[in-house]
């Protein structure tokens, strides 16, 4: 048995937990996160390795057609999705580029550099935090009312992406801890941008969160995300 744990959450939703540790020391946990497309084919938030259980998952759902990064920061696996899927649209965000080593990646989208209300065709709602260090895009699936995002929200122990592994569950980062709020509010860099976005995810009619980093949200997951954006939410 691999590392990789595959779970559908909800119907066209499937999650791909595995282990991860920040700068090799603190584990966060890692995952991508597949979506069905009502017309067919998925997209990919993809933040793990493409390993053999990950990639006969997703040649078993469908054509992979978009292959998301979601902020600056979760590229390290970008160039093995493409090489894989080449027919795939590769969208990121802006600043990605400079920090990926395969400088011949080509993105067919960038939020933050291309225009606010471009539509990339894969997508139901979604929101740029441009005020946020990382860049992130959130993400809302409205058939399964669920919100999709990589660093905007943690929710540690990471005890489903470490099942698989003997290495030591640690930390405590839950969405209720006022740590969580200060880290957030450490992470802006434009608070009326802030304001702006966390706002507009606020106003999304979703339950479950699933985050890059930690358990998924599976109830109660606007409640959530009010209480750890609270300062910014108007």
């Amino acid at each position: 048995m691999g590392d990789t744990i595959i779970r559908e959450v909800a119907r066209d939703v499937w999650i791909f937990s595995r282990p991860f540790a920040r700068y090799g020391l603190f584990p966060v946990g890692g995952r991508s996160t597949a979506i069905r497309l009502r017309s067919g084919g998925l997209w990919v938030l993809a933040s793990t390795p493409l390993d053999t259980e990950t990639k006969a998952k997703l040649d078993e759902l469908g054509k992979v057609k978009y292959i998301v990064s979601p902020d600056i920061v979760h590229h390290l696996y970008l160039s093995e999705f493409k090489k894989a899927y080449p027919e795939a649209k590769l969208l990121g965000v802006d600043g990605t580029s400079s920090r990926i080593g395969d400088k011949g990646l080509e993105f067919d989208g960038v939020w933050g550099k291309d225009a606010p209300n471009t539509k990339y065709g894969f997508e139901d709602d979604h929101c740029f935090f441009s005020g946020f260090k990382n860049k992130d895009v959130a993400f809302f699936h409205p058939q399964s009312k669920t919100l999709i995002q990589a660093d905007l929200l943690f929710n540690l122990p990471c005890y489903e992406q470490y099942s698989n592994s003997k290495m030591p569950v640690l930390g405590n980062l839950k969405p209720s801890l006022w740590f969580q709020q200060r880290i957030v509010s450490n992470l802006s860099t434009n608070t009326a941008a802030m304001k702006r976005d966390a706002t507009t995810v606020a106003n999304w009619d979703f339950q479950r969160i699933i985050p890059c980093h930690g358990d998924v949200v599976e109830t109660d997951g606007n409640k959530v995300w009010r209480e750890v954006y609270k300062a910014f939410i108007a």
